[in-house]
C-alpha cells in the first residue's frame, strides 16, 4: 500500500507559519521527517482554494527537490501553480485532484498530466459528493473516460470515491459505498486502476481520543476491499501499526513482532 503523507496541510499550524514566513528550510526539515516516518509520497497543500498557490508552491517544490529525492503530491487545482511546479519535480508527481467541478480547467490539467507523465487523482465529486455506490461510480467513470481520451492510462490514475465524516448526515452510508466502490473498481475497470482514500476525513470533527482508532480501523476496512493508496498522518502510531500489518498480511513485508512493537 502506498502511503501519501497528509501532514503538510492548512490545518498544520507550524507548517503554515513556516510557509507564510517563507522559511523553506524548515519545511524541507518537515519533509525529511515525514520521509523517515515512512511516507512514500508527500502531499503539499498551500491553501484550501488555490489562491496564491502559483507564488507559494513552485519555490516550495524547488527547495524540496534541491535537498531530497522524494515523490510529491501537488494538492491544488490552480493550473498556473501546476504549470510552474510540475517541471521542478525530479519524478512525475501526483496531481490532487480532478473532479467534475473543475471542468473549466480539466483540459489544461489533463494536458499537463499527459505531457509530464504525472499521476492524477480523480475524485467522485460533482457539486456534492455522491452518497450511493452508483453515484460515485458514475462520476468516476466519466472522469476515467476524460483521462483516457487525453492518452492518460488507467495505471496513472488514482480513483478516489470520496470519504466524508462518519458523524455527518449519511456518513455511514458514504463509508459503505466508498468501500463497495473500491471493490467495484477493482472488478469492473480494465486495464486496472489505482484506488485511494483520504483516511482522516472519516474522523473530522470528532474528539482526539478516538480519532486514531477510528482512522486505523477504517484503513483496515478499506484495505480489505483492495485499496492501493491512502492519505494518512504518518506520525500516527496506531495508523502506522495498521499499515505495517496490512503490508504483512499482503506479503509485502516480512512480519516480525519487534517491528510492530517499534
Amino acid at each position: 500500500m502506498l502511503l501519501i503523507a497528509e501532514n503538510l496541510n492548512t490545518r498544520n499550524r507550524a507548517y503554515m507559519e513556516a510557509l507564510q514566513k517563507g522559511d523553506l528550510k524548515e519545511i524541507v526539515r518537515m519533509v525529511e521527517e515525514l520521509d523517515k516516518a515512512g511516507a512514500g509520497v508527500i502531499n503539499l497543500q498551500c491553501s484550501l482554494d488555490g489562491t496564491g498557490d502559483e507564488d507559494r508552491m513552485p519555490p516550495l517544490v524547488e527547495a524540496i527537490m534541491g535537498e531530497m529525492d522524494v515523490t510529491l503530491c501537488l494538492d491544488t487545482r490552480n493550473v498556473e501553480a501546476l504549470r510552474k511546479a510540475v517541471p521542478l519535480c525530479k519524478t512525475p508527481p501526483i496531481i490532487n485532484y480532478l473532479s467534475l467541478d473543475e471542468l473549466d480547467v480539466s483540459e489544461e490539467i489533463l494536458s499537463l498530466c499527459r505531457e509530464n507523465r504525472c499521476f492524477l487523482i480523480i475524485r467522485a465529486l460533482k457539486g456534492i459528493i455522491p452518497t450511493s455506490l452508483e453515484g460515485k461510480l458514475q462520476v468516476l467513470e466519466e472522469l476515467i473516460e476524460m483521462a483516457n481520451s487525453e492518452d492518460i492510462p488507467n495505471g496513472r490514475l488514482f480513483a478516489d470515491p470520496s470519504v466524508v465524516h462518519i458523524g455527518r448526515g449519511y456518513g455511514q452510508d458514504h463509508l459503505v459505498s466508498t468501500h463497495d466502490a473500491v471493490i467495484a473498481l477493482k472488478e469492473m475497470v480494465d486495464p486496472p486502476i489505482n484506488t485511494v482514500v483520504w483516511v482522516s476525513n472519516i474522523s473530522t470533527g470528532l474528539g482526539a481520543s478516538i480519532r486514531s482508532t477510528l482512522n486505523a480501523t477504517f484503513l483496515g476496512y478499506m484495505a480489505g476491499a483492495g485499496l492501493d493508496a491512502a492519505f494518512v498522518d504518518v506520525f500516527d502510531r496506531e495508523v502506522m501499526k495498521t499499515v505495517y500489518l496490512i503490508r504483512a498480511f499482503r506479503n509485502e513485508t516480512v512480519f516480525t513482532p519487534a517491528d510492530l512493537e517499534g
